[in-house]
């Protein structure tokens, strides 16, 4: 029961990811592939009837975790303090620059509305990319199973460690650019004319820079965790993973290269899918790495709730996830075409 809710905590972070992804990354992009007025409404058309909905993952794990590992859940919260009210910060001020940006026909009022929701997309992406890191190099936990973080220390990966150090700056940016890369094929496959060719563009200059640092990331996070990689041949689940994201990352390539752009959108979130399954596989059962002593690491054994509770909680879940799948099923059909600018004054 415990491994199974392992791989349903991590299936909703990675359904998170992958659906959040695409306008984030079409958010940090926004001031790129858009510089006129109708060109930035193009843009939030595109995102526009997805956006919300996509933000409930988030809070859907995150129940999920809660149920499920609430140990992980009270040091997360606690430890994480501070970086918890920066992703809320970022998270108010890009819906805000979302549905303010076009209350005002004002030039100035709409620049840095625009401006903001860049902003705040590119911090959440690096934010995200910062706290995976922090958990794949490992954290203070104390014998408690609490631990407390600052903005940084040394910037060194190893105790004492902050919040920010080379290698968590490093998988922030990586998460940047990857997620820079989703959210283009998103902007090609949903828009049209001017939009679309500068997010081809893009998605293709991106997509290089994913393809020649991945290695190096990797080995970054071997470096920093040298229990990971090790534990990949005993891990089917991870070499799925791995599968799925190379093959993603080469359907991308083909895609692009024949002008198919939906098809480069599906190739690249099963490039992110791939990716967190391969990363989670091969840190099972471990939730939260300790350092400097990994003997008190909080895990699916020992941070989990009851049996008793774990089936119950089991139950709702099997009624909700469906639910929650339909429901963005039936949006993407309802949104289905190229994503056409409001008139001003009409929306977004």
């Amino acid at each position: 029961m415990f491994e199974l809710w392992f791989g349903i905590v991590a299936v909703m972070f990675t359904a998170y990811v992958v659906l959040d992804g695409y306008d984030l990354g079409a958010g940090a992009l926004h001031l790129l592939v858009a510089r006129t007025g109708d060109e930035r409404r193009q843009v939030l058309a595109a995102v526009g009837p997805f956006w919300d909905a996509n933000e409930v993952w988030l809070l859907a794990a995150g129940g999920a975790l809660f149920v499920a590992f609430p140990r992980v859940l009270a040091a997360g919260l606690s430890g994480f303090y501070l970086a918890i009210f920066l992703v809320v910060w970022t998270l108010i001020l890009r819906a805000v620059a979302i549905e303010f940006r076009s209350h005002l026909a004002d030039g100035l009022w709409r620049r840095f509305w625009d401006t903001a929701f860049t902003v705040a997309s590119t911090l959440l992406a690096i934010l995200f990319g910062a706290a995976i890191g922090n958990v794949i190099r490992g954290l203070p936990l104390t014998t408690e199973g609490w631990f407390e973080l600052t903005l940084f220390t040394s910037f060194r990966a190893r105790a004492p460690v902050g919040i920010l150090d080379w290698y968590t700056v490093l998988t922030g940016l990586f998460a940047l650019v990857a997620l820079g890369g989703h959210g283009a094929v998103f902007l090609a496959w949903r828009t049209g004319g001017v939009v679309h060719q500068r997010a081809t563009r893009l998605a293709r200059l991106v997509f290089v820079v994913l393809a020649v640092s991945w290695p190096a990331v990797t080995w970054a996070t071997h470096a920093v965790n040298p229990e990971l990689l090790p534990a990949l041949p005993g891990r089917p689940l991870g070499w799925l993973g791995l599968l799925a994201a190379v093959a993603g990352l080469v359907t991308v390539f083909v895609a692009l290269g024949r002008g198919q752009a939906l098809a480069a959108f599906l190739g690249s979130c099963a490039w992110i899918a791939g990716m967190l399954v391969a990363t989670a596989s091969c840190l099972f059962p471990v939730l939260l790495r300790a350092l400097p002593d990994p003997a008190l690491s909080i895990t699916a054994y020992n941070g989990g709730a009851t049996a008793a509770g774990l089936r119950t909680a089991l139950g709702w879940w099997a009624v909700g996830f469906p639910i929650a799948v339909a429901y963005f099923v039936v949006l993407f059909r309802l949104h289905r075409g190229k994503a056409v600018a409001a008139r001003d004054g009409e929306g977004y």
